[in-house]
């Protein structure tokens, strides 16, 4: 059974994030592309290793957090804890010339709950 983010509990989600309801850092939207610096060191978050093994390539906010089966929100705080401590770059995709042309928050959403269902 796949679970939702609906479905999680909230007080696992205060206790991942220490209480915390936003970011360190507002480097993150959904489709900022995120790679591992290292691999996974003992006694590190479980959620924060996870990330580390999920990202030897590039791989978009919103492509981990349905991996992750965890809020955007969420993702982005353990990410900002991550990028703090040196353990992962962040990548904006580059933009083409003209305007950034980028889907609208409805179509991502589709994408995600697409990712979910897989």
């Amino acid at each position: 059974m796949i679970r939702s983010a609906r479905d999680e509990n909230p007080d696992r989600l205060y206790t991942l994030t220490g209480g915390r309801s936003r970011p360190s850092r507002n480097d993150f939207d959904l489709v900022t592309l995120i790679v591992a610096e290292c691999e996974p060191a003992r006694g590190m978050q479980s959620e924060h290793s996870a990330i580390l093994r999920l990202c030897p390539l590039p791989v978009a906010v919103v492509e981990i957090a349905a991996e992750l089966r965890l809020p955007v929100s969420i993702t982005k705080i353990l990410l900002s804890d991550l990028l703090d401590a040196g353990r992962i770059t962040v990548r904006h995709p580059r933009t083409l010339a003209g305007p950034a042309r980028l889907p609208d928050h409805a179509t991502l959403e589709k994408v995600l709950v697409g990712l979910r269902e897989l």
